[in-house]
C-alpha cells in the first residue's frame, strides 16, 4: 500500500511537473510568434534626392611645383657668400686669348666705347651768302625779293655741302620773271681753285630753282644777281 502511493504521489509531482514545462513553452512559442509577426511587416525606405549644389566637391590635389635643378627649394633671407674672384690674367693665359684684347674681353658691354673709324670725322658746317654791293640798290622789292633767292641756295649748297674743304666762291647769275634759272656763270678771280667747292655752288643754284615769280613791283623781264657762298667748318 505504502509503495502505490509513493508511486502515485510521484506521478502527481511528475505530471505537475511537465504541465509547467508546457506552460512556460506555450508562452515562449507565442512570444516568438509575435515578434515574427512584427518582423512580417514591410519596412518602408525613403530616397532623399540631393541637390548639385549639396554635393560638397572633391578637393583636388594640391599642384606640385617643381623646382629647377641647381636651385634651393626653400628661399631665404640668409646671406651668400660672394662668388670667388677670378684673376683675369689667367683667364687670358687659359684660352691663349693675346693680351691687348684683354681689356676689351672683360669690358662691360654698356661701358665700351664705340669704335671710331679714322676717314669719318664729325665736323659742324657753316655755309652762308654775305651780300655783294646790295647797297647800291635802293629798291625795297628787289632787296626783299633777293634775300628770299639768297635763303633758297642757302639750304640747297647745306645738304650738298660733304666734306672739309673752306672757302668761297662767287657767282652771277640771271633769273627771268617767272623764277626760273636763265644763265649761270662763276667768277674765276674771286673764287677758290677747288673743284669740289665750286661744283657744289654751281649745283646749289641749280637745285634751288626755279625761284618765285616777280612781284609785281619789279616789272622786269629778268633780272642778274650776284652771290657769294661761303664754305666753312666750325
Amino acid at each position: 500500500m505504502n509503495s502505490d502511493r509513493v508511486f502515485q504521489f510521484t506521478l502527481l509531482i511528475s505530471a505537475a511537473f511537465h504541465l509547467v514545462v508546457l506552460f512556460q513553452n506555450n508562452s515562449l512559442f507565442n512570444s516568438v510568434g509575435q515578434n515574427n509577426k512584427k518582423k512580417d511587416n514591410p519596412v518602408e525606405i525613403n530616397y532623399l534626392k540631393l541637390l548639385e549644389n549639396d554635393i560638397a566637391p572633391a578637393k583636388q590635389p594640391a599642384a606640385k611645383i617643381e623646382i629647377p635643378p641647381g636651385l634651393p627649394s626653400r628661399i631665404t633671407a640668409a646671406k651668400r657668400a660672394p662668388p670667388p674672384f677670378i684673376d683675369q690674367g689667367d683667364v687670358v693665359k687659359e684660352r691663349n686669348i693675346p693680351l691687348f684684347a684683354k681689356k676689351s674681353l672683360f669690358a662691360p658691354s654698356f661701358l665700351k666705347k664705340p669704335e671710331v673709324r679714322p676717314d669719318i670725322i664729325a665736323v659742324k658746317k657753316r655755309i652762308s651768302l654775305p651780300h655783294v654791293d646790295i647797297d647800291k640798290i635802293n629798291n625795297p622789292s628787289y632787296l626783299s625779293y633777293y634775300q628770299v633767292v639768297r635763303e633758297k641756295i642757302r639750304r640747297c649748297a647745306y645738304q650738298n655741302y660733304a666734306t672739309s674743304d673752306t672757302g668761297e666762291v662767287y657767282i652771277s647769275f640771271i633769273v627771268s620773271s617767272m623764277g626760273y634759272l636763265e644763265e649761270t656763270r662763276l667768277v674765276d678771280e674771286k673764287s677758290p681753285a677747288n673743284a669740289y667747292l665750286r661744283d657744289t655752288a654751281l649745283k646749289s643754284i641749280k637745285d634751288a630753282s626755279p625761284f618765285p615769280k616777280f612781284p609785281a613791283e619789279l616789272s622786269y623781264s629778268q633780272l642778274s644777281f650776284n652771290v657769294i657762298i661761303s664754305f666753312e667748318i666750325e
